[in-house]
């Protein structure tokens, strides 16, 4: 990510622990894992653990914990069709974007397209505007970003309930 020094990105991938894969036709942006490391993240952070409480009491949802990185799409970058929840997981609640794309415009590309079910044929296209926050249910709406034709950058986060085994802690 240009001009961007403290922060490293990686190849992003599908799935989790043995089952993670880099498949460039399913999607070939980067992610840098948010951990606190700088003022920024901390005040990120922070602010999700106040939201994550707040849903708790107003939604009683159950919230466990919060997980997110920072996503950097190059011009041609793109992330085909999907859900945020694992299949049979069940744990990623909540999914949370963050536009961070100063000066976007249409012709950039990178829109999120949100695919509604429940009898709509009509995806739902939102622009990355900076500081737009987009937020959904993780299982109920697959959804896809779009080529860019620029740059794009976001934070992507996922509130997250205890896990489908009752045995093992789910943590992120």
């Amino acid at each position: 990510m240009q001009g961007n020094s403290f922060q490293t990105f990686r190849k992003a991938g599908i799935g989790r622990d043995g089952a993670f894969t880099l498949d460039a036709l399913v999607r070939n942006d980067e992610i840098s894992w948010i951990d606190g490391a700088s003022e920024a993240e901390t005040g990120w952070v922070d602010w999700m653990e106040t939201m994550q409480q707040f849903l708790n009491t107003r939604l009683f949802l159950g919230l466990f914990s919060f997980e997110s990185h920072f996503a950097h799409y190059a011009e041609g970058d793109f992330y085909r069709r999907h859900q945020d929840a694992f299949s049979g997981e069940g744990n990623r609640v909540l999914s949370i974007i963050l536009y961070l794309n100063k000066g976007w415009v249409a012709a950039d590309g990178g829109e999120l397209v949100l695919f509604t079910g429940a009898g709509s044929d009509t995806p739902v296209h939102v622009p990355p505007l900076f500081g737009t926050i987009v937020v959904f249910l993780s299982e109920d709406f697959p959804h896809e970003v779009l080529r860019v034709n620029g740059e794009r950058l976001s934070i992507a986060g996922w509130f997250r309930a205890q896990g489908a085994h009752p045995n093992r802690i789910d943590l992120p």
